[in-house]
């Protein structure tokens, strides 16, 4: 018998004899449980009176009998090539760890995009049925897709929770929603209120590894420290961990924890600490180790993508016959004549090798939460679940990649030129990078395509790597503990709910819940589990109109556009269905739908059918034409607002917005020291955009509007700011009649008391035509994370006077075009 089932039968035996003597608490069908009942006896004195201890406990359940620790690691836009743990060239020796005394799993998958695939596994509800069916800044008014997880779904926290786990949530949370992020709430869609004791990390997609828009529980945090004092962000989450773990283990050892880890790494930004980027340099440890004398990645892509395929086959992670797929014709060869002018396979190079620091330095500092649980004499009993990434490689860099990722979100990918002035310091501060389409590609070996392709294994399936020392009984062969059960993120929370012996509520808070959707899968934690039979046999796929669908051995597959194609949309009648055969075709290659057009036909239908009964209708193809679409804002329809000194923490997403449009920003200042006025009136955004109206160490005031840090206009008074009661005011005339619409520029002029004479003006020729600079914030009286402005450090505090109040006045926005992405030969 093998441990995990020993394990399971030691829970139902210690259940059963809590059951005989009455002490067990219900695995209850609706949670929370209510209030205890007294069952004392109440006299007029407590001489008289018996108490009830049972009162003490509440309604919490006692976690099950020698209940596990679990740590839930996630990580993000990681192919299944990437790490070396499955044949990859980025050493990850966490992972690998793992592995040698744990199971690993090659057929797992996930949704293709980050909030669709974490509301996925926190409920154990396919995305849509979560409301999840994108990203969450592309939320529409349809069930699937609304971004707002149903209280009907309750997450795996809050069940454990329930009973008696110490639960936390350490890193990403991408699933609230723009008008829930600012400190006004609503909180339902926090980590606190899904179940998590305790939160530190960022709300949205990304976030700056050096400078953070961080959280604690709901409480925004100030800047920890700054990149020239050695800060980043994945080592300051992993302290987090480290130091609640070891909090949790003093105050109350025999209380089981739920840790979830999702940190940023390695989503775009890639900024690790330079020495993790030098190690794949000419001369570094990763280079030398690989006889690779001019530094790893300098072969391209394509060569890349090969010694991946083959290096798996080596493993065993991948059949010996699978077939190694080819390069989609959509991206380009590494030897393309489009990446011949000069300098620029050396910063592509770069890039791959930045990304490749990143994800060993988020292994590494992962390494470092899992030995602190094994100081604490834990890990035996620590059921660690490390799922290598919530969807493929990220080919949202575009075939250059870009050195501000937001520039390619809002329609305007860098050139090369502007690419190239960030080289020498890309990772670093001052850049916000995204590596090129073809590296990928290369990392989603053995499979066609990336990230958002739904349809295709490059954008769901990720590694996944499970140890228990105390419940799995690995035998140390890779072979021998490798698992292919075609496996979904859904089925996670049923897995930890059937080894905790604890039922999915039918009630929670007085609602009743959807079913959960996945399976467990626990019966492949024993020995023989590779040859476990598992119970679900059919799962759907879909993702910005990619659908796929997956029944009993066979999948049926229909790609609909490249994932770098933000901008546009394609018809959906176009798009071509093809048919796999996944038992002898593991990487689907063989496209049999000439063969078997009956089976494709029936797959169609049966799509349809889950289509219709997980929410996935209307299919969607937008990306960029969703995000402005209409939907419940903080800010509603107001063009008037008025912030204080010390209103600080506004999330871009939630502040106002100047994109397309004509404004003006006025501010009532008492400087009661001229000789110290200096400082940050207001700012929106960061090193990646934004503007600031500031004052400057000289005393006189400037407007600056920074262009995806490629471009910056400084307007400045050219006499200091008077004593006194003073206003001042930026004014700004958006081009209403250029030809693109948005994103046009404008002329800027700033006043001093006197608002018919301007005291400096100069023409702005670009601006942003998104609605947001990034995840920075937006501040009143200080800058803080990243700077605006290069000409000042945060947080550049104001001084010498007082901030009374800034007002913010918007014109009507210009009606929007659809800016072009890219150029015609990407898309």
């Amino acid at each position: 018998m093998s441990l995990n089932r020993i394990w399971r039968v030691v829970v139902a035996v210690a259940i059963a004899i809590s059951l005989f003597l009455g002490t067990a608490p219900a695995r209850a069908e609706n949670l929370p449980l209510p209030d205890n009942e007294f069952n004392g006896t109440i006299r007029k004195t407590y001489r008289g009176s018996t108490a009830d201890e049972d009162l003490f406990l509440g309604w919490q359940n006692a976690p099950p009998p020698n209940a596990p620790n679990i740590m839930l690691v996630l990580l993000d836009d990681v192919g299944f090539g990437a790490t070396s743990a499955f044949g990859g060239p980025v050493y990850t020796p966490t992972l690998e760890d793992l592995a040698s005394n744990g199971l690993s799993y090659n057929r797992f998958h996930t949704t293709s995009i980050c909030s669709a695939t974490r509301a996925a596994l926190l409920t154990g509800r396919n995305h849509h049925s979560a409301a999840s069916g994108s990203l969450q800044e592309t939320s529409t008014g349809f069930p699937g897709y609304s971004g707002l997880i149903p209280q009907s779904t309750a997450t795996i926290a809050q069940i454990l929770q329930a009973n008696g786990y110490a639960t936390s949530w350490f890193g990403k949370n991408h699933n609230v929603p723009d008008n829930q992020t600012s400190l006004m709430g609503p909180f339902d869609r926090w980590p606190n209120d899904l179940g998590f004791n305790y939160f530190y990390g960022f709300i949205g997609g990304d976030t700056d590894q050096w400078y953070p828009t961080l959280y604690e529980n709901r409480n925004p945090v100030d800047q920890p420290a700054y990149p020239e004092d050695g800060y980043n962000f994945t080592h300051d989450l992993a302290d987090k961990a480290i130091d609640w773990v070891r909090y949790n283990h003093s105050m109350s050892p025999d209380t089981p924890f739920f840790l979830y880890f999702a940190p940023g790494a390695a989503h775009a930004p890639h900024q690790p600490p330079a020495e993790y980027i030098d190690k794949y340099k000419a001369g570094g440890e990763r280079a030398s180790a690989a006889g690779a004398e001019n530094g790893m990645f300098v072969d391209g892509w394509d060569a890349e993508q090969a010694a991946i395929c083959a290096n798996q086959k080596k493993l065993g992670v991948i059949p010996g016959n699978a077939k190694c797929t080819k390069r989609p014709k959509e991206i380009p060869a590494w030897d393309d004549e489009q990446f011949d002018q000069p300098g620029v396979r050396k910063l592509l190079t770069t890039q791959m090798q930045t990304y490749a620091g990143f994800l060993e330095y988020a292994d590494v500092e992962i390494g470092r939460v899992i030995d602190a649980i094994d100081e604490l004499g834990e890990k035996d009993n620590t059921l660690i679940v490390y799922i290598v990434g919530d969807n493929g490689s990220s080919a949202e860099g575009s075939f250059f990649g870009t050195c501000n990722e937001y520039s390619v979100f809002s329609g305007v990918p860098l050139s090369n030129k502007e690419n190239l002035k960030c080289a020498d310091d890309w990772g670093g501060p001052e850049t916000y990078p995204h590596y090129a389409v073809g590296w990928a590609w290369a990392l989603d070996s053995p499979f066609r395509w990336t990230k958002q392709v739904a349809s295709y294994f490059g954008g769901t399936r990720n590694p996944m790597v499970i140890s228990w020392p105390n419940g799995i009984q690995a035998t140390g062969e890779r072979q021998q503990d490798l698992r292919d059960q075609f496996l979904h993120v859904i089925d996670i929370t049923p897995t930890l709910l059937d080894l905790l012996d604890i039922q999915a509520p039918e009630e929670y808070n007085g609602i009743v819940q959807k079913p959960i959707e996945g399976a467990s899968f626990a019966d492949t934690f024993d020995i023989d589990g590779e040859n476990a039979v598992f119970s679900r046999n059919t799962q759907y796929f879909e993702m910005l109109a990619h659908r796929a669908i997956y029944h009993d051995g066979w999948m049926a597959s229909a790609f609909h556009q490249a994932p770098w194609c933000v901008n546009q949309t394609s018809p959906l009648d176009d798009d071509k269905w093809e048919l796999f055969d996944l038992e002898a075709d593991f990487t689907q290659n063989d496209d049999l739908a000439a063969d078997h057009p009956e089976k494709l036909e029936a797959l169609k239908r049966l799509f349809d059918w889950q289509a219709r009964k997980h929410d996935v209708y209307p299919l969607d193809d937008r990306f960029v034409g969703r995000i402005g679409l209409p939907r419940p804002t903080v800010i509603g329809d107001r063009t008037h607002f008025e912030f204080y000194e010390g209103t600080i923490h506004v999330p871009s997403g939630a502040a106002p917005s100047i994109a397309n449009r004509s404004y003006e920003i006025t501010a009532d200042l008492n400087i009661t020291n001229p000789e110290a006025v200096q400082g940050v009136i207001l700012a929106n955004g960061g090193t990646i955009g934004g503007y600031s109206l500031y004052v400057t160490p000289e005393h006189h005031l400037v407007y600056e509007y920074n262009y995806y840090n490629t471009d910056r206009t400084r307007i400045e008074s050219p006499e200091p700011l008077p004593t006194g009661q003073v206003k001042v005011k930026f004014v700004f005339a958006y081009d209403s009649l250029c030809e693109e619409q948005n994103g046009c520029g404008g002329t800027g002029g700033l006043y001093i008391d006197d608002f018919t004479t301007s005291v400096a003006s100069d023409r702005i020729e670009k601006t942003s035509a998104g609605g947001r600079f990034g995840f920075d914030t937006q501040d009143v009286g200080m800058d803080l994370q990243a700077p605006v402005s290069d000409t000042y450090k945060p947080p550049f505090e104001f001084t010498g006077g007082e901030i009374k109040k800034v007002t913010i006045d918007l014109y009507p926005p210009i009606q929007l075009s659809t800016p072009s992405q890219g150029s015609e030969s990407e898309c």
